[in-house]
Protein backbone atom coordinates (compact mmCIF):
# COMPACT_ATOMS: atom_id res chain seq x y z
CA UNK A 1 0.00 0.00 0.00
CA UNK A 2 1.48 3.55 -1.05
CA UNK A 3 0.20 6.59 1.39
CA UNK A 4 -0.19 9.56 -0.12
CA UNK A 5 1.37 11.31 2.96
CA UNK A 6 0.51 14.79 2.08
CA UNK A 7 -3.13 14.19 2.58
CA UNK A 8 -2.96 13.62 6.19
CA UNK A 9 -5.82 15.16 7.60
CA UNK A 10 -4.06 17.65 10.18
CA UNK A 11 -4.90 18.64 12.82
CA UNK A 12 -3.91 14.60 14.15
CA UNK A 13 -6.76 13.57 16.75
CA UNK A 14 -6.39 14.07 20.13
CA UNK A 15 -6.30 11.39 22.86
CA UNK A 16 -9.58 13.68 24.19
CA UNK A 17 -11.28 13.29 20.59
CA UNK A 18 -10.62 9.88 19.95
CA UNK A 19 -12.37 9.17 23.53
CA UNK A 20 -15.37 11.61 23.12
CA UNK A 21 -15.91 9.44 20.04
CA UNK A 22 -15.64 6.15 21.65
CA UNK A 23 -17.89 6.85 23.98
CA UNK A 24 -20.81 8.34 21.43
CA UNK A 25 -20.10 5.10 19.57
CA UNK A 26 -19.86 3.03 22.61
CA UNK A 27 -17.16 0.90 22.31
CA UNK A 28 -13.23 0.87 22.41
CA UNK A 29 -11.36 1.17 19.09
CA UNK A 30 -8.18 -1.22 18.96
CA UNK A 31 -4.99 -0.11 19.64
CA UNK A 32 -3.52 -1.00 15.89
CA UNK A 33 -6.02 1.14 14.55
CA UNK A 34 -5.44 3.65 17.33
CA UNK A 35 -1.92 3.88 16.01
CA UNK A 36 -2.84 4.21 12.41
CA UNK A 37 -5.03 6.90 12.46
CA UNK A 38 -2.78 8.86 14.71
CA UNK A 39 -0.68 9.11 12.30
CA UNK A 40 -2.40 8.51 9.33
CA UNK A 41 -5.65 10.63 10.17
CA UNK A 42 -7.93 10.39 6.50
CA UNK A 43 -5.17 9.71 4.24
CA UNK A 44 -5.44 8.59 1.17
CA UNK A 45 -3.99 5.94 -0.88
CA UNK A 46 -2.96 4.61 -4.20
CA UNK A 47 -2.31 1.15 -5.54
CA UNK A 48 -3.80 -0.54 -2.52
CA UNK A 49 -6.32 -3.69 -3.03
CA UNK A 50 -7.90 -6.43 -1.21
CA UNK A 51 -9.55 -9.69 -2.45
CA UNK A 52 -12.73 -10.59 -0.35
CA UNK A 53 -15.86 -12.13 -1.75
CA UNK A 54 -13.93 -13.56 -4.71
CA UNK A 55 -13.84 -9.94 -5.52
CA UNK A 56 -11.68 -7.11 -5.91
CA UNK A 57 -11.59 -3.88 -3.91
CA UNK A 58 -9.64 -0.79 -4.40
CA UNK A 59 -9.26 1.13 -1.46
CA UNK A 60 -9.76 4.93 -2.32
CA UNK A 61 -8.71 6.65 1.41
CA UNK A 62 -9.22 6.23 5.44
CA UNK A 63 -12.01 7.78 7.06
CA UNK A 64 -10.64 10.64 9.58
CA UNK A 65 -11.61 11.71 12.96
CA UNK A 66 -12.09 15.61 12.63
CA UNK A 67 -13.22 17.90 15.38
CA UNK A 68 -15.05 20.68 13.86
CA UNK A 69 -16.47 18.75 10.93
CA UNK A 70 -18.36 21.62 9.69
CA UNK A 71 -15.74 23.94 8.70
CA UNK A 72 -13.10 21.14 8.16
CA UNK A 73 -12.44 20.98 4.80
CA UNK A 74 -12.32 17.06 4.87
CA UNK A 75 -15.22 17.00 7.48
CA UNK A 76 -16.76 15.01 4.67
CA UNK A 77 -14.21 11.90 5.07
CA UNK A 78 -15.40 12.05 8.83
CA UNK A 79 -16.05 8.84 10.41
CA UNK A 80 -19.02 10.43 12.23
CA UNK A 81 -20.01 12.08 9.05
CA UNK A 82 -20.37 8.69 6.91
CA UNK A 83 -21.67 7.02 10.10
CA UNK A 84 -24.16 9.15 10.34
CA UNK A 85 -25.22 8.83 6.30
CA UNK A 86 -25.42 5.15 5.94
CA UNK A 87 -25.79 4.23 10.19
CA UNK A 88 -29.40 2.58 9.42
CA UNK A 89 -28.04 0.38 7.16
CA UNK A 90 -25.08 -1.28 9.05
CA UNK A 91 -27.32 -2.28 11.43
CA UNK A 92 -30.40 -5.07 12.17
CA UNK A 93 -30.80 -3.58 15.28
CA UNK A 94 -33.62 -0.73 15.23
CA UNK A 95 -32.78 0.10 19.11
CA UNK A 96 -29.01 0.21 19.19
CA UNK A 97 -27.71 3.15 20.72
CA UNK A 98 -23.88 3.59 19.33
CA UNK A 99 -22.34 1.47 16.29
CA UNK A 100 -21.48 -1.99 16.19
CA UNK A 101 -20.03 -1.88 12.85
CA UNK A 102 -17.78 1.27 12.21
CA UNK A 103 -16.52 2.47 8.61
CA UNK A 104 -13.27 3.65 8.12
CA UNK A 105 -12.32 3.19 4.73
CA UNK A 106 -13.95 4.33 1.74
CA UNK A 107 -13.69 1.89 -1.20
CA UNK A 108 -14.29 2.62 -4.84
CA UNK A 109 -17.72 2.55 -5.96
CA UNK A 110 -19.01 3.11 -2.97
CA UNK A 111 -18.64 0.42 -0.37
CA UNK A 112 -16.94 0.40 2.95
CA UNK A 113 -14.40 -1.03 4.57
CA UNK A 114 -15.47 -1.12 8.83
CA UNK A 115 -14.05 -2.33 11.92
CA UNK A 116 -16.97 -4.86 12.70
CA UNK A 117 -17.73 -5.16 17.01
CA UNK A 118 -20.46 -7.38 16.73
CA UNK A 119 -18.97 -11.33 17.19
CA UNK A 120 -16.15 -9.66 19.93
CA UNK A 121 -16.37 -5.82 21.28
CA UNK A 122 -13.01 -6.09 22.11
CA UNK A 123 -11.11 -7.36 18.94
CA UNK A 124 -13.22 -6.53 16.32
CA UNK A 125 -12.62 -7.89 12.76
CA UNK A 126 -12.63 -5.88 9.15
CA UNK A 127 -15.26 -6.42 6.72
CA UNK A 128 -16.28 -4.70 3.62
CA UNK A 129 -20.01 -3.09 3.99
CA UNK A 130 -21.41 -3.66 0.82
CA UNK A 131 -24.27 -0.62 -0.05
CA UNK A 132 -26.00 -1.71 -3.16
CA UNK A 133 -26.89 -5.30 -0.95
CA UNK A 134 -27.45 -3.51 1.93
CA UNK A 135 -30.92 -2.43 3.19
CA UNK A 136 -32.27 -0.05 6.15
CA UNK A 137 -31.65 -2.61 9.22
CA UNK A 138 -30.60 -5.24 6.28
CA UNK A 139 -26.96 -4.50 6.13
CA UNK A 140 -24.73 -6.98 4.64
CA UNK A 141 -21.30 -7.06 4.96
CA UNK A 142 -18.24 -9.84 4.16
CA UNK A 143 -15.00 -10.87 6.51
CA UNK A 144 -11.95 -9.42 5.45
CA UNK A 145 -9.65 -10.02 8.70
CA UNK A 146 -9.69 -11.35 11.63
CA UNK A 147 -8.47 -7.93 12.65
CA UNK A 148 -6.73 -4.35 11.82
CA UNK A 149 -3.44 -5.33 11.62
CA UNK A 150 -4.07 -8.29 9.17
CA UNK A 151 -6.19 -6.51 6.92
CA UNK A 152 -3.55 -3.90 6.68
CA UNK A 153 -0.98 -6.89 6.23
CA UNK A 154 -3.25 -8.15 3.26
CA UNK A 155 -3.14 -5.28 1.07
CA UNK A 156 -1.53 -5.39 -1.64
CA UNK A 157 -0.28 -3.48 -5.07
CA UNK A 158 -1.68 -4.48 -7.93
CA UNK A 159 0.56 -5.52 -10.90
Amino acid sequence: MKIKRDTVVKPLPSAGLIKKHEKFWRLTLPESFLEFIKENNGVEVEEATFECNNRGYALERFLCIVDDIENHPKGIYDIDVVFSQIGERLTDNEDLLGAEVLPIASVFAGDFVCLDFRTDKNNPSVCIWSHEESGEFEPVTYNVADNFTEFLNGLYEPK
